[in-house]
């Protein structure tokens, strides 16, 4: 949810871009919740690399002084006394966490590796998916500090909506954890997300729906995972009220579908690193608007519900009619120079794709304003011809889809 922000010049965005590459944009990745309110903090754009030899995504934010200051990507937010860099990456849940300590815990939030230099940083914000709108018993939720392949455990020095606050932090992989009180977790309410992705590939109309922990290292994961099967996010709201973990949720739509393996997806968290569980939506003829709808299968209430409309969907029968790739970005050149957003992220993606190599991102990189990058790396792509046009068009789809449907509805 982005907050009204002054609009910045080309000259703006050399000045911010030069110093420390934030902008103060409102809230980060987490707060779909309704009922939870959260803090409109400045918002840091990291830089974004990648370690090939571990296969690794590093983030590198770059403070520019005293106050607090929220990652755009991963929603971990740090509270320092000075200008300061602080590199992070997601790590691994079930890599850390042993199984006798999963009986007794569960992974509340993403795991992350840290590194800072000492005495910076007053206080770490470390998100979680716990809805405290609900009656929640904050004093089972930990801070677990992964040390030599030894967990120790630190209570937070406050819970709040979104993320639980250490103060005075050391580093080293931190995360959130809350205590089970049953088997399960299903005392606790969830803040959780709803991803259909439609399979550009497939014959008619092949959708994918997930419901996951609203955990962007998850999430990521599932993006990752959709583009490499050419499919295209279709965004949707989150579900009406918080999940818990251990229930079975039924997915049913209103008109004819074919839903598999089976109608009912289990709600829990899984790692970034498994295969995320998700139901299979076939649709032989597409409707001008498809209901889909979820409930609890405790007690039948609705959870969830969405409307998928025609628009929403690329049609086999509409596809002669539509743009090619590089016919889109050819059309759509201007507009996609001046709007188009998470460089960083996009350029990640096309070097993981091999559309670009090391040299070719430094050159994008090495423009002046955000607009000569983006002019840059789109001509990159119209040199190298119709699969790096197609492969920067399925990046867009997938990190910017409200942009790709706005340029195509005009």
């Amino acid at each position: 949810m982005e907050v009204p922000h002054k609009s910045l010049t080309d000259e703006d965005s050399v000045s911010a871009e030069k110093s420390c590459h934030w902008l103060n944009l409102g809230s980060a990745p987490q707060g779909n919740c309704r009922r939870c309110m959260g803090e409109d903090l400045p918002v840091v754009m990291p830089e974004i690399t990648q370690d090939f030899l571990k296969y690794r995504t590093m983030y590198r934010a770059h403070l520019p002084g005293a106050g607090i200051f929220q990652c755009s990507i991963t929603g971990l937010s740090f509270e320092v006394k000075s200008p300061v860099t602080i590199t992070y990456r997601y790590a691994t849940w079930t890599r850390h966490l042993s199984k006798a300590d999963q009986e007794i815990w569960v992974p509340a939030g993403p795991l992350f590796h840290i590194n800072v230099q000492p005495g910076v940083v007053q206080a770490v914000r470390l998100p979680h998916f716990i809805c405290l709108a609900e009656d929640v018993n904050t004093s089972l939720c930990s801070i677990a500090h992964f040390k030599s392949g030894k967990m120790t455990l630190e209570r937070p020095t406050r819970v709040i909506t979104f993320s639980a606050v250490l103060e005075n932090p050391s580093f080293s992989l931190l995360g959130v954890l809350w205590r089970r009180i049953r088997s399960t977790l299903s005392s606790f309410p969830m803040h959780s997300l709803v991803l259909i992705f439609q399979q550009l590939s497939a014959a008619n109309t092949t959708l994918h729906l997930y419901l996951i922990p609203d955990d962007n290292s998850v999430k990521q994961a599932v993006e990752k995972q959709e583009m490499n099967w050419h499919s295209k996010l279709i965004p949707k709201p989150p579900p009406f009220n918080p999940l818990f973990f251990g229930c079975i949720y039924r997915v049913t739509s209103t008109n004819p579908v074919v839903i598999t393996p089976e109608a009912q997806l289990p709600f829990y968290y899984k790692s970034p690193k498994e295969q995320q569980l998700f139901v299979e939506i076939y649709i032989r003829n597409m409707a001008e608007e498809i209901e889909l709808c979820m409930t609890d299968t405790r007690n039948d209430t609705v959870i969830w519900r969405a409307s998928v409309r025609s628009g929403d969907i690329s049609l086999p029968d509409r596809v002669s009619k539509t743009l090619s790739a590089a016919a889109f970005m050819r059309k759509h050149k201007t507009e996609l120079c001046s709007r188009m957003r998470q460089l960083s992220t996009i350029l990640l993606y096309l070097r993981n794709a091999n559309v670009i190599n090391s040299d070719e991102e430094e050159e994008v990189q090495g423009q002046d304003t955000s607009q000569r990058k983006n002019r840059i790396l789109l001509e990159l792509a119209e040199k190298k011809g119709l699969k790096a046009q197609e492969q920067l068009y399925r990046i867009l789809q997938i990190k910017d889809p409200y942009l790709i449907a706005d340029l195509q509805s005009s």
